[in-house]
């Protein structure tokens, strides 16, 4: 590929740049944040719990620091939760070993937790002026459609080889290659889009897109046959303790380790399996009320959930069979891998320290537990 997109894309990018609130900013740090916030979340997404994230914890030690329900409540919303734990490990290693400074080169970077190719080479170039692409979705889809690259972008050694041809094509003085890697950016994500037609006519690259001037820049990139995505059935309890709720905590590994969640179990239950599943933890259910159906789309599979808020007797009231009861199941509870023991605690409390991710957003509102930015 050769270099006869720089000009005309950095003099799209001098008029064209978005303003956002860790360009410019010259802080390693937050340029980091703000990249590992940008994974897999769209650029509005991310502009509120990038402000309320970094005013919490401004500098590397005081995410490394930072006890984990926290950091999880501050994440809370943003989904893909490994991302915040990868950022605090790597906040600890950078304390450990680089005096709380960030690595100043992408080799060094991607040793880091949660570190890759395309972040290394962000950071590397933002921050530091290091000469390096930083190779993401929006990237290749425009070197794709530039060049008319028939081959399959989600492999690893097609993404490898595009990094190389791009740092043969960009400018060998430092400097300009942040600006480069921030500009195919705003051009994949504002113009040169996925899943809807480009907007050929605003792109200061149709003059040279071979895709464009072939009229197939729909044809590209090329993408192999998705993994297959798979339905879920369950149904989530909302037990009420006077205006206590219960929460308990998912195991650390796997689909939302560590989070906070409504007791919940796979396949559907009807209002009276519901409430025999609750009697059977040792509890006496004096209402139930079926509540909205709700679905939450993760990558690979879909929750589709129905719920039930049932309200509990006092413990007092429950009688001694039933205090029984309940102590040998809440010790089942401790013991079972995907059934943790319940808290029970106020909407507000819940609200400001347990961190319940997007799946239960729906019967949070219910309750008038705040997540997330709100």
């Amino acid at each position: 590929m050769d270099s006869s997109f720089v000009k005309p894309l950095l003099l799209w990018y001098n008029k064209n740049a978005r303003v956002l609130p860790w360009r410019g900013c010259g802080d390693p740090y937050r340029i980091w944040v703000s990249e590992i916030m940008l994974q897999q979340t769209r650029v509005e997404a991310v502009r509120g719990y990038y402000e309320r994230f970094v005013a919490a914890l401004p500098n590397v030690q005081a995410l490394a620091e930072c006890p984990e329900d926290e950091l999880l409540k501050l994440w809370e919303g943003l989904g893909y939760y490994s991302r915040a734990r990868n950022l605090q490990k790597a906040a600890k290693v950078i304390c450990a070993e680089h005096g709380g400074e960030l690595p100043r080169t992408a080799e060094e970077l991607r040793k880091l937790p949660g570190i890759g190719a395309y972040t290394s080479g962000a950071i590397a170039s933002i921050a530091f002026g290091e000469a390096e692409p930083a190779v993401d979705g929006n990237v290749l889809r425009v070197y794709a459609r530039l060049s008319m690259f028939s081959e399959d972008i989600q492999k690893d050694a097609v993404r490898k080889r595009v990094r190389e041809e791009l740092l043969s094509a960009y400018p060998e003085a430092d400097g300009t290659w942040g600006l480069l890697n921030q500009a195919f950016m705003d051009l994949g994500s504002g113009i040169c889009r996925a899943n809807v037609p480009p907007e050929c006519d605003k792109c200061p690259l149709s003059g040279i897109c071979k895709a464009h001037l072939a009229g197939s820049e729909t044809a590209f990139p090329v993408r192999g046959a998705k993994t297959k995505h798979r339905d879920e059935e369950r149904t989530v309890f909302l037990i009420r303790d006077g205006e206590n709720v219960a929460v308990s905590r998912r195991p650390a590994g796997g689909l939302l380790g560590n989070l906070y969640e409504f007791p919940n179990c796979e396949g559907w239950m009807d209002a009276d399996g519901a409430v025999a599943y609750i009697e059977e933890k040792g509890f006496l259910v004096l209402t139930v009320r079926e509540l909205p159906e709700a679905k939450h789309v993760f990558s690979h599979l879909t929750w589709r959930m129905r719920a039930y808020e049932l309200k509990i007797a006092p413990r007092e009231e429950r009688g001694e069979a039933l205090q029984s009861a309940q102590e040998s199941s809440m010790a089942e509870l401790q013991k079972a891998p995907f059934e943790q023991a319940w808290i029970f605690a106020e909407p507000k409390e819940i609200s400001r320290k347990y961190a319940l991710p997007s799946a239960f957003a729906k019967y949070a509102e219910l309750l008038e537990i705040r997540r997330g930015k709100e």
